[in-house]
């Protein structure tokens, strides 16, 4: 394996591509980018063949900001006959697993770009019949098995694909990279989609149920009309609304929620401390990065959730600066956290970025 393929969202091949540079080179594994703008994924070849089985093994998804999946590229196929894919892909796996060892699922992917999509219902209907043609001579385990290697057919056209893996120790958790949420219709908001993702996807199960804990208590900046308030009451919180505009009246009627008319930048929690933090305002990022600061290292708040919103150029270099300075004064603390930053699915121009403080012994 020579190559790591990160899927992104389209407008963030570059992002995604400096952003494996560092990493790769933080490792001391060297290689170059290679990605079209708008084709929704980025190609990292390494210059030694080794180092991409290094890199897959020392880079997981979760920490990293833009890449939606990362997969370990072993080999391309192209010109497949449409009349039989499946025996070329069958092959080529099977030389895969003398190697490997056979893989506990497959998922058959595409970009999430005009482009891919068009390829979205074959490869649903493909999955079925290369499944089956997998576990047949036991190139895949029976039943789904998540212990062992997932096998990816990233198809780029109808007689293309890319055929990888991404290891057991951190799992593809979603076909192609993708969070799909359904909108409650209760919701005042689609923002309130961000919010569920990040608890979702960047929160494991125990820092859920210690920053979810029924009675608990939170300040949502920016809350208007309530997308994320929403969440947060869903969850059984009680909840300090801080917006100049006016919050959803059913949230209100909830008796959980408290309408603050305020400025986000200098309002304090009523009873001097809460439990979580969220914040989803317009404002510069690094304004946002070091009021977030102030909460955690001031004890104003044990966790935060937040969004930065991204400029048009340079958005990587953005992001590792705001992060930066957050980390230097977390640093500071006795107290550990546990700092993720994602481009979630349901983000636009924005990163969410969670901050969880470790359990208390």
């Amino acid at each position: 394996m020579s190559s790591l393929l990160a899927y992104c969202r389209t407008g963030y091949e570059a992002d995604t591509a400096k952003e494996l540079a560092q990493r790769a080179g933080e490792l001391n594994l060297y290689g170059y980018p290679q990605f079209n703008a708008g084709q929704g994924y980025v190609h990292y070849h390494l210059y030694n063949s080794a180092d991409g089985k290094r890199l897959a093994q020392q880079l997981p998804l979760s920490s990293t900001v833009f890449p939606r999946q990362l997969v370990a590229v072993c080999e391309t196929l192209d010109e497949l006959d449409k009349a039989d894919r499946i025996t070329p892909i069958v092959d080529a796996v099977a030389s895969l697993v003398k190697v490997s060892g056979p893989f506990g699922r497959l998922l058959v992917e595409h970009a999430d770009t005009d482009a891919g999509r068009e390829l979205a219902k074959f490869c649903r209907k493909f999955s079925v019949p290369l499944r089956q043609a997998l576990r047949k001579p036991g190139l895949i385990s029976q039943k789904e098995n998540l212990h062992q290697a997932c096998l990816h057919v990233f198809f780029t056209g109808f007689d293309q694909c890319q055929l990888g893996y991404s290891l057991a120790q951190f799992p593809a958790a979603f076909e192609n990279g993708i969070c799909r949420l359904k909108f409650p219709p209760a919701a005042p908001s689609r923002s309130t989609l961000k919010l569920e993702e990040a608890i979702v996807t960047m929160l494991d199960v125990s820092q859920r149920e210690r920053v979810f804990r029924s009675g608990g208590r939170a300040v949502d900046l920016g809350a208007c009309p309530g997308g994320w308030t929403y969440q947060l009451v869903q969850r059984g919180l009680f909840v300090e609304a801080i917006d100049n505009g006016l919050i959803d009246e059913a949230l209100m009627a909830t008796g959980q929620v408290q309408h603050f008319a305020a400025d986000g930048f200098t309002y304090k929690p009523q009873m001097g401390r809460v439990d979580l933090l969220v914040c989803d305002m317009i404002e510069q990022p690094d304004r946002v990065a070091k009021l977030m600061g102030d909460w955690l290292v001031n004890h104003w708040a044990d966790h935060a959730i937040f969004n930065l919103k991204l400029p048009m150029k340079k958005r990587y270099e953005c992001v590792e600066s705001a992060i930066s300075q957050l980390e230097k004064r977390l640093q500071k603390l006795k107290t550990t956290f546990t700092l993720r930053v994602r481009h979630l699915y349901h983000n636009r121009d924005e990163v969410t970025v969670s901050v969880i403080r470790g359990e208390i012994e």
